[in-house]
């Protein structure tokens, strides 16, 4: 049975050319999961400027806009074989809204197009993707880059340096994501770790020369990849252990190899129980493909 019986797509109905619906039509079809696409339409300052009838009015006649857009989209789908349903709602809080729509319809994915922001806008406030990366109960498959709608190429990028229950259990379930999804997509699946040796950590340790100690480092790092790789049967060629750190490792990876898909844990001790979060939020913005948060 597949791992996706019922996913959410969220699209915000301004953007039409958004290659989000092909995505979640693609994995519906190939899953033989059911899509509900909420269209959330954010709220228009301007309204306010009119009279509250005036604004009514405008209001409706703008989400039957968006409705009709919506219905028609939804019939090409039901025409390849996806069973889809729609609903067009206006949404004074966009995150609180989509959050909202997992609590009722508890999907098993929510899938959305990943929205860019600038630096300077990520500086001023959390994006609302951060937002979901941080309080989505589900696995979120955020969209990004213009390559295949059914990805051909996935990633499980997983991390080793802690062998603590959590994390094995974590890898496992990235791993089992993006195995079922490369099966079902009959897309190759590989294994990564970007591992990062810096030299903050280094200076901490006493009795061995820095080099002697990467070495070794390195070394226990890298047995315990090859543990989780032989695990899931992971062959050898499709395994790859690369140094750098893990935002721009995994970016440059994605670029070289023409990844479409990354599947990465959104919460992952490092050292001091650091959220790997940060890694996710960061490459959202540098990678040309989608994301699968688990």
């Amino acid at each position: 049975m597949s791992q996706y019986q019922h996913l959410l797509l969220v699209v915000d109905p301004t953007l039409r050319h958004s290659s989000a619906i092909n995505h979640a039509a693609a994995l519906a079809n190939a899953s033989g999961a059911s899509l509900h696409i909420a269209a959330l339409v954010p709220s228009f300052k301007w309204l306010s400027l009119l009279e509250e009838g005036d604004r009514e009015h405008a209001r409706e006649g703008y989400l039957q806009d968006q409705r009709n857009w919506l219905q028609a989209q939804a019939e090409k789908l039901r025409g390849k074989g996806v069973e889809v349903t729609t609903e067009v709602v206006w949404a004074d809080d966009m995150k609180q809204e989509i959050l909202d729509h997992v609590a009722e319809l508890q999907p098993d994915l929510l899938i959305k197009q990943n929205q860019y922001e600038s630096l300077f806008n990520r500086v001023s406030f959390t994006p609302l993707d951060w937002h979901l990366l941080r309080r989505c109960p589900v696995p979120i498959f955020l969209v990004g880059g213009s390559g295949y709608v059914l990805p051909r190429k996935v990633v499980a990028a997983v991390e080793v340096t802690d062998s603590e229950a959590i994390d094995n259990e974590l890898n496992e379930r990235i791993i089992k994501q993006a195995r079922s999804l490369a099966i079902q997509c009959d897309a190759q699946l590989h294994l990564i770790y970007a591992y990062d040796i810096s030299a903050p950590f280094l200076a901490v340790m006493r009795g061995l020369s820095l080099t002697d100690l990467t070495r070794a480092l390195r070394a226990d790092m890298e047995k315990s990849f090859s543990r989780l790789a032989e695990q899931f049967a992971v062959p050898s060629n499709l395994r790859h252990f690369i140094e750098g750190s893990p935002a721009n490792a995994l970016s440059e990876f994605a670029h070289e190899h023409h990844v479409d898909v990354i599947v990465m844990g959104r919460v992952q001790s490092h050292g001091m129980d650091k959220l790997l979060g940060s890694t996710i939020e960061h490459i959202l913005y540098q990678v040309p493909c989608c994301i699968l948060a688990v």
